[in-house]
């Protein structure tokens, strides 16, 4: 690993998944930010600049997740940041699975397993590093 850790956040209304997360990618090596509230996360994200971010679709409603996806790949500043959307609605993911591909966002579907959650981070991080995305500030 080189001597910059990522900086991953990731959203979720669930403090124990976000617990969980925080335990498992800080063992990992990685920095997290975990965030329970999808109406603040967009200011918080321009201003943490993550080089990744773990998003739950389904936040306090039904789209709140994917309006907080749209806002983020129409601002410059961070639509350049990999998505992975973590979600236990497996009907929704195989949906909009295009979509979400056409935006750069990758999919993971809950309950998931460690080694699954950690393919999906290293793949999202390496694409950001192959977009000329890997930040050395944040």
């Amino acid at each position: 690993m080189g001597s910059t850790r990522a900086k991953i956040m990731v959203i979720n209304t669930d403090p124990v998944f976000l617990q969980l997360m925080d335990d498992l990618l800080t063992e990992q090596g990685y920095n997290t930010i975990p965030w329970r509230e999808g109406k603040t996360a967009y200011e918080i994200v321009k201003k943490e600049r993550p080089d990744l971010l773990i998003l739950d679709i389904r936040l306090t409603n039904p789209e709140e997740g994917w309006q907080l996806v749209e806002v983020l790949k129409f601002d410059p500043h961070t639509r350049r940041i990999p998505i992975i959307i973590a979600s236990a609605d497996r009907q929704f993911l195989e949906s909009k699975e295009p979509i979400l591909r056409q935006k750069g966002c990758f999919t993971l579907e809950k309950p998931f397993e460690l080694e699954d959650l950690l393919t999906s981070v290293r793949q999202a991080l390496s694409s950001s590093s192959e977009n000329g995305e890997a930040r050395s500030r944040g």
